[in-house]
């Protein structure tokens, strides 16, 4: 993702699945694995629908964001209620509090970022969300490694 931006292969280029019948097709495969990876995270799966959204199907970042929260609603739910019925679910249990808090800080982040939505240039957001998802794979190949 940060490759594509710095070498500015995104910039008016065309979507690599066209609109139609191959486009849903391909969604529904790629929503298939994105959600089953999700589900053996237990994450909504934020973090592979953007990337996939910008670089798949070209969608600004923005919007691809948007489309995120929408599509992490009902895996959120289906991983809830599998989740719900394990013994996974103990650790929120115990960790309450810490939900309760990060839950509020959440809201009022998303307010607030709401806010910023027509203020941050789509290339701090696209710059950024690479630098984090960067991060996140070396931490979790260092993770691995061990």
């Amino acid at each position: 993702m940060l490759a594509e931006h710095w070498m500015g292969l995104t910039d008016g280029s065309q979507a690599l699945v066209s609109p139609g019948p191959g486009r849903i097709l391909v969604g529904l495969v790629v929503g298939f694995g994105i959600g089953a990876v999700a589900a053996l995270l237990g994450v909504a799966g934020g973090e592979l629908l953007i990337p996939t959204i910008v670089l798949l199907f070209r969608l600004d970042i923005k919007l691809a964001g948007s489309l995120s929260l929408a599509v992490s609603l009902p895996t959120m739910i289906v991983g809830f209620a599998r989740y719900g019925q394990s013994t996974a679910f103990a650790v929120v249990q115990r960790e309450r509090s810490l939900l309760l808090w990060m839950s509020l800080g959440s809201v009022l982040g998303a307010a607030f970022g709401g806010q910023l939505l027509g203020v941050v240039p789509t290339d701090v957001l696209v710059i950024g969300l690479g630098a984090i998802l960067l991060l996140s794979a070396i931490k979790v190949f260092h993770h691995c490694a061990r």
